[in-house]
């Protein structure tokens, strides 16, 4: 978080703005479902990069998409981790720690729904806010590209428009139908063959 910008404020602003669910980015699609689209970041729709040609295209769509909802924009990264307990450690503090060390702790969400307390998560999301810049979060792009970092999104500072990378490609949540429909044709070659878009 920029100096200033204390994590409480944000959770605020996510409550009013998006008061559907909580920010957990694999929630997104359903909860947002009239305004996503999903954009596969492979050819073929191939989940892992295999060699730094691979990395090149997923990076490449990744970035291409980014600029398209944040060039000029301030914008918050959002990285994730998870615990067993509320306030235990990380299962796997890295990358994230090192990726995003000026994440400040915004917000936790317990899964503790289950009977069984051995089976409760707690889901920990830290946030910076930056200029956005092309190639700037390419580090933790890389490491969602290779299923080492739990969950990361970005998101412009009003809330309106997420970009939420995962192991195969990225869903991004848009202002409207319409301002979602505008950039799924934009990349048709990177959309799913299935009807459902998954």
């Amino acid at each position: 978080m920029s100096p200033g910008t204390a994590p409480t404020p944000l959770a605020a602003l996510w409550r009013e703005r998006r008061p559907s669910g909580p920010p957990v980015a694999h929630t997104f699609r359903q909860t947002y479902a009239d305004r996503w689209v999903r954009f596969h970041s492979l050819p073929g729709s191939k989940r892992y990069p295999e060699g730094e040609d691979e990395y090149a295209i997923l990076l490449h769509r990744y970035n291409t998409v980014l600029d398209e909802l944040f060039a000029g924009a301030e914008v918050f990264v959002v990285t994730v981790d998870w615990s067993t307990t509320l306030t235990g450690p990380a299962v796997r503090p890295e990358p994230r720690r090192s990726l995003h060390p000026g994440g400040v702790l915004w917000w936790t969400e317990s899964h503790d729904d289950d009977p069984d307390p051995e089976f409760h998560t707690h889901s920990r999301l830290y946030a910076d806010r930056r200029p956005w810049r092309h190639g700037c979060v390419d580090g933790p792009l890389r490491a969602v590209a290779d299923d080492t970092l739990a969950e990361l999104f970005v998101i412009d500072t009003e809330l309106r428009r997420i970009h939420a990378p995962y192991d195969g490609g990225a869903d991004v949540i848009l202002t409207t139908p319409a301002e979602r429909d505008r950039l799924r044709a934009k990349h048709t070659d990177w959309l799913s063959r299935c009807p459902s878009g998954l």
